[in-house]
């Protein structure tokens, strides 16, 4: 019988590794080999997984680039700043709502989110410079929409050629006054991944906005939530439940975000970090600075929501507080336990992949496992080390080439503004009843044993693991998405959720146990052939000499 018609039942997870890297050469096998972990199943107790390394060249990667992160993932939900491109209009169209980030015009109705700014390089601005194309650009844009702040990326040509983004910017709000006018180097080719942009986003937003806006928020149990991007509107959901506790949100990086919530994160006294490779870098930096501590949450899946909305609750210690989140959680529960109880029986047992950046790929095996369903392998696109198997092994990352490329901002505690939000005490107290500060085990200690942990997953990996392991379902992103389906296997998009959402939450966990029980139980997967399956041709004709 042949290797590849063999399934996971009778295939050990080493073999099935075996098989992935079996068509590499020697040095790109060994290579991708410490890419790929079987989880326990190794002699080392603490399974060490190889990541944040370039993908090989020739190899076709499901990543993306350093401006796709930081002009895409992290700036992209913002509402009223204007982001402006500064590049071929393809790169601004590529990142253009693509992810599906929602967002509410506000009070004021500025939401420049439906437009598409680019200084539309040409190929002799290549050659000359684009420096006073780039200065009309935004002199343009602030005599059309007069925002409150416009933000330029820098794309692959712009590095090359050597535009100084940073000074135009500096010269053009100095010259505006009322509009704060900032650069991101994320060149496309800067970093190993989208990872590195949102580095650069991260410390730029930090260094040019956050603590802008001292005037005092009102509300009760200030929280910011870090690395929640309003996909399908899953931001939406969560502030919702947030206002049904009594939570006031002063501002979240960066879904249905303004810049008014980045000027004011500050004021917050607790940092929630939902996907922590995103976002962890501010939730570090405003501790340091400003005093605000911070937890991992998670609000993908029911339970995982309700133990979220615990943790924030005994932060605060407040009886209140505590009383008002179990009231509400005893709520929404009803609705989420019939919804499980109705697709429970079709989506039990079944299994699935997730293949997927930032922390989704972690975050929703928990509502995998409350559909009864096995996750069978999963992995990021672009995780760093940490990622996989928690912050505890950060001080012994080796820093590489790479790395150094990304630029680190020193910061220290502000003169004036910081106020540790809990003192040594207080926050000893709170580890000891449960709370856990600037803590995240990552992905690999939720898995299973013998489960496969692969990291930077490429095309050729993909097609070959629904081939040996027969998923019921495969989660990724939208390239990955039809070459799996013209396998026989329905696709699940976790990275804008195709035109689905939201899953957060209580209610985001009922529209997706709905959403999967109609994907692993249609039987239109089962008839899909591709053209060459169903009508295989081979024309060739001699040519004589």
């Amino acid at each position: 019988m042949a290797t590849a018609n063999v399934t996971t039942k009778t295939m050990e997870p080493g073999d099935i590794k075996a098989e992935l890297i079996s068509k590499y050469p020697p040095k790109v096998a060994r290579k991708r080999s410490k890419q790929i972990l079987i989880n326990e199943a190794l002699e080392n107790q603490t399974p060490e997984i190889t990541a944040n390394v370039r993908t090989i060249p020739g190899i076709i990667t499901m990543r993306g680039c350093t401006y796709a992160g930081c002009k895409g993932v992290i700036m992209g939900p913002t509402r009223d700043i204007v982001n402006l491109v500064h590049g071929p209009i393809g790169c601004s169209f590529y990142a253009w709502l693509t992810r599906r980030n929602q967002t509410g015009a506000g009070p004021d109705g500025e939401n420049y989110m439906n437009y598409c700014f680019s200084t539309d390089m040409q190929d002799a601005d290549i050659i000359f410079g684009g420096e006073k194309k780039l200065t009309q650009a935004i002199q343009e844009i602030y005599d059309l929409m007069h925002p409150k702040a416009i933000a330029i990326f820098a794309t692959c040509p712009v590095g090359l050629i050597g535009d100084d983004i940073h000074t135009v910017a500096r010269n053009m709000k100095e010259k505006l006054g009322d509009c704060n006018v900032f650069a991101f180097s994320c060149e496309g080719y800067k970093g190993v991944s989208q990872s590195a942009g949102h580095h650069i986003a991260n410390n730029q937003i930090f260094r040019h906005v956050v603590g802008e806006n001292d005037e005092p928020k009102e509300g009760t149990y200030k929280i910011n939530l870090l690395g929640e991007y309003n996909i399908g509107g899953d931001g939406f959901e969560i502030d919702r439940i947030f206002k049904k506790c009594g939570i006031t949100n002063v501002a979240t990086f960066s879904g249905n975000s303004t810049y008014d919530q980045f000027a004011s994160a500050h004021q917050a006294d607790l940092n929630a970090v939902m996907c922590h490779r995103s976002i962890n870098y501010v939730a570090d930096m405003l501790e340091t600075k400003f005093g605000i501590p911070w937890i991992k949450v998670n609000f993908i899946g029911a339970a995982a929501t309700a133990k979220s909305l615990r943790k924030i609750a005994a932060y605060f210690e407040d009886t209140t507080l505590i009383d008002r989140v179990e009231k509400v959680i005893a709520e929404e529960m009803p609705q989420v336990e019939k919804a499980i109880e109705d697709v429970l029986p079709r989506t039990k047992d079944k299994t699935a992949m997730l293949f997927v950046g930032g922390s989704r790929a972690h975050h929703y095996q928990e509502l995998f496992s409350e559909l009864g369903m096995k996750t069978i392998s999963a992995g990021y696109e672009f995780a760093h080390r940490d990622d996989y198997e928690g912050r505890q092994v950060i001080p012994y990352l080796k820093v590489d080439a790479d790395s150094r490329n990304i630029e680190e901002i020193e910061v220290e505690a502000d003169e004036t503004r910081y106020r540790p939000r809990k003192n040594g005490e207080e926050i000893e107290a709170l580890e000891g009843a449960g709370v856990q500060f600037k803590h995240y085990d990552g992905l690999v200690a939720d898995m299973e044993k013998d489960t496969l942990v692969i990291d930077d997953l490429n095309q050729y990996e993909a097609e070959k693991l629904v081939e040996l392991m027969k998923p019921d379902l495969f989660c990724a992103g939208i390239k990955e998405k039809y070459s799996i389906q013209k396998l026989g296997v329905p696709m699940k998009q976790l990275h804008s959720y195709d035109s689905g959402g939201p899953y957060a939450g209580f209610k985001g966990a009922v529209n997706f146990y709905q959403e999967i029980d109609r994907l692993v139980n249609s039987r239109v997967w089962s008839y899909m052939k591709a053209p060459w399956q169903e009508n295989p041709q081979l024309s060739a004709a001699y040519a004589w000499g």
